[in-house]
């Protein structure tokens, strides 16, 4: 499927601005086999950033494999999480969003 980067870039290629409507989160994505990522969504924008954010609004942490599979449509998250593939950290209701802000 390409990098986690490659990924990330795919990901922000389907946001939804009108789903952000009001928002003003910071999505945090440790990937456990590989680079740090976060999402800036503010002002019906969407900007991607490696690393780590200092204070973000939730923390998933997935690994690169978990990833690929959300993205491919092979689980979902919500599947991901019950399964121990995906943890979240802070506002997890905030997760749920991911999949009407982003069209997977």
């Amino acid at each position: 499927m390409g990098t986690v980067s490659e990924i990330f870039e795919q990901i922000v290629g389907k946001f939804n601005a009108s789903a952000a409507a009001g928002m003003d989160v910071i999505f945090q994505f440790n990937i456990s086999d590989d680079d740090h990522y976060y999402l800036v969504v503010a002002n019906e924008s969407c900007e991607l950033h490696q690393g780590d954010h200092e204070d973000p609004s939730v923390t998933l942490i997935l690994s690169k494999e978990t990833l690929e599979k959300i993205i491919s449509g092979k689980t979902s998250g919500m599947q991901a999480f019950m399964l121990g593939k995906l943890k979240t950290e802070g506002n997890m209701m905030l997760a749920t969003k991911l999949g009407d802000l982003f069209s997977m």
